[in-house]
C-alpha cells in the first residue's frame, strides 16, 4: 500500500526493537491509556509473539516515510479475533487502531495518510461495512482527527480499564466523500 508520502508494509520480526521502544514513548502512552502511573502504552505486550502471531483476524502494519519507520496500526477483524476485546459485534466490521511511534514526525499529515490507506484498503473487500475505533473518551484530539474522516461517535464503552469514545464509518460515508 503506498500513499503520496507514507508505506504501510506488514510488520515482521525485524521491526520489535522499534515497535518496543515506542511502546515507551510518552505521547503513545497518553493516547493508549488514561493511567497516570503506566509506563508502556500496550502493557507489557509481548512483540515477537504478537507480530510473529499475526493472521488475517489480527495483523501490524509499519508506516515507513523514505524508508524509515515512523508509526503503526493494528488491523483487526473484532469479531473473529481470539480476545474478543470488542465484544459482541456483528460480521464484516474492521477495527483499526493506529500510532505514531516517532514524536517529531506528529503532527505532519501522516496519520491521515496511514489512516486513508488503511480504510482504502479495508474498503476494498466488498464484504466489509463498516470501521471501528476505540480512542480514549478523554482523548478529544483523537476525537477530531478521527471524525475529519468521516468516523462519527456511536457511544462511550468500557474496556478493560479505559473509557473509550467509539467511533464508527460506514463504506456508505467513506464513499460519498
Amino acid at each position: 500500500m503506498a500513499g503520496s508520502r507514507v508505506i504501510l508494509r506488514r510488520a515482521s520480526i525485524d521491526d520489535v526493537p522499534v515497535l518496543e521502544r515506542w511502546d515507551l514513548e510518552p505521547h503513545v502512552i497518553a493516547c493508549i491509556t488514561d493511567d497516570p502511573t503506566a509506563t508502556t502504552a500496550f502493557d507489557g505486550t509481548a512483540w515477537t509473539e504478537e507480530i510473529a502471531g499475526a493472521s488475517e483476524v489480527s495483523y501490524h502494519l509499519i508506516a515507513e516515510v523514505d524508508g524509515h519507520p515512523i508509526g503503526a496500526m493494528q488491523i483487526i477483524d473484532p469479531q473473529l479475533e481470539s480476545t474478543h476485546y470488542w465484544g459482541d459485534v456483528g460480521p464484516n466490521l474492521r477495527a483499526v487502531d493506529i500510532w505514531i511511534g516517532e514524536p517529531d514526525m506528529l503532527g505532519r499529515g501522516y496519520g491521515t495518510e496511514m489512516m486513508t490507506q488503511a480504510v482504502d484498503d479495508a474498503f476494498a473487500d466488498p464484504a466489509i461495512v463498516a470501521i471501528i475505533i476505540d480512542p480514549l473518551a478523554s482523548n478529544t484530539d483523537a476525537h477530531r482527527f478521527y471524525q475529519r474522516l468521516g468516523f462519527v461517535p456511536v457511544g462511550r464503552q468500557v474496556f478493560g480499564e479505559d473509557d473509550c469514545l467509539v467511533h464508527r464509518l460506514d463504506r456508505a460515508s467513506w464513499t460519498a466523500r
